[in-house]
């Protein structure tokens, strides 16, 4: 059996010869990720027969994303450890003019999708599979559009859904500036952190004590250093990081009707960075205590890790060339951002299939 026939083999598509066609073209895409679909199915025949499938109403992406899902909760049985990474990327569509259904990305002539999925993967590195994604085109600038900060504040909950299917094993919800929003640590603190969130902080926020928070940090007495070496980009040469960690644990004001919410704050700055490079600095808004030197050097090196799903992206585009398709149009998933009502139906069937 193939590894598509057993992802897959829950899933129904209404016809068993429909759902015998998407396994096919799984099992033919991934023999050559880098090839079109013409050049993947290596035949007229099959590749009408693939066009067919994808532009059949009955073939939801959704639901092909649900049982792989259900594959994703069962490899993390047994992981004391899971992360669930999230960011957003850009699928550019410019180069493939005529597709319907895209929307604007930096501008409106410059038309594509967004793509926002969560991968599951361990601290050391082995990705599990992916248990959420919205996907959405943008209307034009200028009309009514859904609110796009959205995607991270229900985004925990997803992942604390989860958690309650797999007890054997922590979650930790992991996201960069974009998911600093305080919604989202209100969720966390009303459900009693059924899963951890390590985020990134973008913004100095007063706290219950009066100053602001990265203030305060810097101010206290550093907990020790972490060396590590930051790897090659394309605008930078690798090199070795050593960094100063300071840490301090807050309160946010009490909003009415919201929880009492405390965090750690970790503040790890690189403090005399080489001549003419750019200081390392990194704050990050945890629920874990943090209380030891070894618990936050655990913390900064699960941070560093959420670059895996950059590199998940860069197959996305550099490898399986999703911005090279040419299709006829795009399915803009502008309803997929989970009402509490789906997030609850998620978890049931996930915990239906167990």
């Amino acid at each position: 059996m193939s590894w598509a026939a057993q992802e897959f083999k829950d899933l129904d598509l209404g016809d068993a010869r429909r759902t015998r066609r998407l396994i096919k073209l799984v099992d033919d895409l991934s023999a050559q990720p880098t090839g079109s679909i013409p050049v993947a199915c290596e035949g007229w025949a099959e590749t009408k027969a693939a066009y067919r499938l994808l532009d059949n109403p009955a073939t939801d992406w959704r639901e092909i994303l649900e049982v792989h899902t259900q594959r994703t909760v069962e490899r993390m049985q047994g992981q004391s450890v899971v992360w669930c990474v999230q960011d957003t990327t850009e699928a550019d569509f410019t180069s493939q003019p005529g597709i319907a259904g895209l929307g604007r990305l930096s501008y409106d002539a410059q038309p594509g999708m967004l793509a926002h999925p969560t991968l599951a993967m361990t601290p050391a590195g082995l990705v599990l599979g992916t248990i959420d994604c919205w996907m959405w085109a943008r209307k034009p600038k200028g009309q009514p559009d859904i609110q796009e900060s959205i995607r991270w504040v229900e985004g925990y909950p997803i992942v604390a859904d989860l958690a309650e299917t797999v007890p054997g094993s922590r979650l930790v919800y992991v996201s960069d500036r974009e998911g600093d929003i305080r919604a989202l640590m209100d969720t966390a603190a009303e459900r009693g952190y059924p899963a951890d969130f390590l985020i990134r902080s973008k913004h100095n926020r007063k706290i219950s004590l009066g100053d602001q928070l990265w203030d305060r940090v810097s101010r206290g007495k550093p907990e020790g250093e972490l060396e590590f070496t930051m790897p090659a980009a394309p605008d930078r040469p690798a090199r070795l990081v050593r960094q100063t960690l300071y840490r301090e644990q807050v309160t946010w004001p009490v909003r009415k009707g919201a929880p009492v919410v405390t965090v750690t704050a970790i503040l790890a700055r690189e403090e005399h960075p080489p001549v003419g490079q750019e200081a390392i600095e990194w704050r990050l808004l945890t629920n874990r205590a943090a209380e030891t030197l070894e618990d936050i050097v655990q913390l900064m090196d699960w941070y560093r890790r959420r670059w895996l799903i950059e590199i998940f992206f860069r197959i996305w585009k550099s490898g399986c060339k999703i911005e090279s398709l040419q299709l006829g149009r795009a399915i803009a998933y502008t309803d997929s951002m989970m009402s509490s009502l789906a997030v609850a139906e998620k978890a049931r069937l996930i915990k239906d299939s167990r």
